[in-house]
């Protein structure tokens, strides 16, 4: 049983919870999430299940969305409302004035990561430095806002949904709204609605599913290997290759001349495939154009992971 299931994350749970609650059910070995929810957040977690571990690091630079719920004139310690408050203040803002804050968020920017998040300083998450009294000056991380719309405004509450890139904290995003405002602010509320390709829609929720039937359900909702990363390029080799890739070769030019190749720039991603398996994922040291160039023996992809079916 190899792959990833889509799940959508009830709130109070850690994204830990949610892997280990997936682990059982599969009665799988080895489960791992792309990307953490903090407890209070609810949507997609994205748990990638035995060989399919091997493939989580192509999901770290996917962007992300969310639906995302501010309360003005609050400021807690985690940046949210799961935390302790340490200051309220007056709401003396106008629509006007909250559409622009929000709005200008959109863009590259420098944003320093919660103290109370799952960020690791000296091997530690930074929360458990938090919980220790530990106040660590982490150093502001760039990130871009590719998208924010506010979706309804009723004061103290501001709902908005953002699109953004990987290691953006929507929580620093609402204690920034709030300071440029004058009043502060916290997240009340984050809904996960995509992650790369994959959307809420398409996300299983195992909170109302009897326990008889969670394995049967969970099963029929992982997406094989072969799926799993639609967007690399393919190239379906045959089964001696395959072999040869598995037992650490690198394939060389010469190994790459009677396939198919689809036209990838140096650096591109790949997946070898064979027999309907997904076989291994590399990157390409080479053009597609450069390679008919070059001597058979040089190198012409550097395979990062090897699946074993």
């Amino acid at each position: 049983m190899n792959g990833i299931i889509i799940i959508d994350k009830p709130s109070g749970k850690t994204s830990h919870d949610v892997v280990s609650d997936v682990k059982k059910i599969l009665a799988v070995k080895k489960a791992g999430h792309t990307g953490t929810l903090d407890p209070l957040a609810t949507g997609i977690l994205a748990v990638c299940i035995n060989e399919g571990t091997k493939l989580a690091q192509f999901f770290a630079d996917d962007s992300k969305e969310y639906l995302a719920t501010m309360l003005l004139g609050v400021e807690t310690d985690t940046l949210d409302t799961d935390g302790k408050i340490v200051a309220e203040r007056q709401i003396n803002v106008d629509e006007h004035a909250i559409r622009q804050s929000v709005n200008g968020m959109v863009g590259k920017i420098k944003q320093r990561p919660p103290q109370y998040s799952a960020l690791k300083f000296q091997g530690k998450p930074l929360y458990k430095w938090a919980r220790m009294g530990c106040d660590i000056n982490v150093e502001p991380r760039a990130v871009e806002i590719f998208r924010v719309n506010v979706e309804e405004i009723h004061l103290p509450y501001v709902t908005f949904t953002v699109s953004c890139s990987k290691g953006t904290y929507v929580r620093s995003i609402c204690s920034d709204i709030g300071e440029s405002l004058g009043c502060g602010a916290c997240l009340a509320g984050l809904r996960r609605t995509r992650t790369g390709g994959f959307s809420d829609q398409s996300a299983l929720s195992l909170e109302h599913i009897d326990d008889k039937e969670k394995q049967r359900v969970a099963a029929q909702h992982i997406i094989p290997l072969m799926d799993m990363l639609p967007e690399f390029a393919a190239i379906d080799i045959a089964p001696s290759l395959s072999e040869k890739i598995r037992s650490g070769r690198q394939p060389t030019v010469g190994d790459l001349q009677t396939y198919q190749i689809p036209f990838l720039d140096a650096g591109g991603m790949v997946k070898f495939t064979a027999n309907g398996c997904l076989i291994a994922v590399g990157k390409m040291l080479f053009s597609t154009d450069e390679i008919g160039l070059l001597q058979n023996e040089r190198p012409a992809v550097k395979i990062l992971r090897v699946i074993n079916n």
